[in-house]
């Protein structure tokens, strides 16, 4: 997955199609994402010590990561995010539109 947290992206499918976020934690194994304000559901919790009164909170869910679009910081266009490996044996993602390294 080429997609890490702290990325911009845009959700290009679903019921948030066109909503822009940042990545707030990618699950690699299972190849999904939480975006911050995309995909919210409602989490009935009990009452704790932190929260005495408990009831319902509004939280993000995952969403996968086929259907969200990576946004470039440089050039601020969706792109594809590729890998590039140096003549030192580094690995470094770099934007297809622009060729810049994120």
């Amino acid at each position: 997955m080429r997609i890490k947290k702290d990325d911009k992206v845009k959700v290009i499918s679903g019921e948030y199609k066109g909503v822009e976020g940042h990545v707030l934690k990618s699950f690699r194994k299972k190849n999904k994402l939480i975006v911050e304000k995309v995909n919210f559901i409602k989490k009935h919790q009990r009452p704790t010590q932190q929260n005495p009164s408990g009831g319902v909170i509004e939280m993000e869910a995952p969403i996968h990561v086929s259907n969200v679009q990576f946004i470039c910081p440089k050039c601020g266009k969706l792109s594809k995010v590729k890998m590039k490996i140096l003549d030192d044996k580094s690995r470094i993602r770099y934007c297809t539109k622009c060729g810049d390294m994120v």
